[in-house]
């Protein structure tokens, strides 16, 4: 039977700052003041748990405050050392993990040190990793949603959501020991980062009114706009977490197992009419490709990555790595 780890993040922080960022993950400033770190399992932490002793697993539950917690759990999916001395996954492991998660942010910091750990330097690329991946397979774990009516009003769905996973702590528990393992495309980043669900670019004023920005966003070598154009958005899909902006349809066709990424870019077009008048009409260009490129011309641009907010000052590229990921569920 399976040794099972269930994993929690300290502080319910979305991974924005604390663990997967940094060395800690409990708020001690402003930002998080009041916000400490507790080993109280969720309660639906404790039902999940007690799902899969009663099938035989042996569970231990675990309450990451650092970086260093998670890799300390991860190291757990490690293979036996190879002859290259990479750290690779263990794809026969006996143990398990289910990370219980308040947030997609929070599912993605963990993600980001799985990818941290098992990715091998461009000088030591072994001949048996896939010639599209810079990462091997990496373990599969089970999800399970601490927020169980799944995202709240005005946000996007979350990846439990959109993947269609079990949200019921005995439903997860199994999927983890009875359900087929599917693999899912993952997005890296050259800001050291992944992404699982999707970016959306771009800002709004205090009034809630988006705020148009200037960029090159080209991908592969199809460019969506040279910079010249005023930008009302730009969404950068592998799920559908960002497929709309107030009601306006940006991704129509992402897919976290096409092996592509989609992009999207609202521009404002002014057209005339038979009478003189101008108006504006929303043109939405859209283009898939293997990897996307942003240039902001017109310093900090805001962004949400998989639900944690950022400001991109410099170029940042995307890339798609194919079936990196997974999730036990169909």
């Amino acid at each position: 039977m399976y040794d099972v780890v269930l994993l929690t993040l300290g502080s319910g922080r979305d991974g924005s700052a604390g663990c997967g960022s940094g060395d800690g993950c409990c708020g001690t400033g402003a930002e998080g003041a009041g916000d400490s770190c507790t080993d109280t399992p969720r309660v639906p932490v404790l039902n999940c748990a007690d799902a899969l002793t009663a099938r035989g697993a042996r569970v231990e539950m675990v309450t990451a405050s650092s970086d260093a917690e998670i890799d300390e759990v991860l190291s757990r999916l490690d293979a036996p050392a190879r002859p290259d001395g990479l750290t690779w996954p263990d794809g026969d492991s006996k143990t398990r993990l289910v990370v219980a998660t308040a947030s997609d942010g929070q599912l993605r910091a963990v993600m980001r040190r799985m990818v941290r750990r098992y990715a091998p330097p461009p000088s030591r690329r072994p001949a048996d990793l896939a010639g599209n991946r810079t990462v091997p397979d990496l373990p599969p774990i089970g999800l399970l949603p601490l927020d169980p009516a799944g995202a709240r009003a005005g946000s996007p769905v979350d990846l439990v959501g959109q993947l269609g996973l079990p949200r019921e702590p005995a439903e997860v528990a199994a999927a983890l020991l009875d359900g087929p393992v599917r693999r899912l495309d993952l997005l890296r980043n050259d800001g050291g980062s992944v992404t699982l669900d999707g970016v959306l670019l771009g800002g709004g004023d205090k009034e809630g009114r988006t705020i148009p920005w200037r960029g090159r966003v080209e991908v592969d070598d199809t460019i969506l706009t040279s910079g010249d154009d005023p930008v009302l958005a730009c969404a950068i899909g592998n799920g559908r977490g960002y497929a709309q902006l107030a009601g306006l349809p940006l991704l129509t066709e992402a897919d976290p197992t096409s092996g592509t990424i989609e992009v999207a870019v609202a521009v404002p077009v002014l057209t005339g009419s038979r009478w003189g008048r101008k108006k504006v009409r929303i043109e939405v260009r859209r283009a898939r490709g293997r990897a996307v490129a942003v240039v902001p011309r017109d310093g900090d641009l805001p962004y949400v990555d998989d639900g944690v907010s950022g400001d991109l000052s410099r170029k940042r590229s995307w890339w798609i790595e194919p079936g990196a990921w997974a999730v036990y569920g169909r």
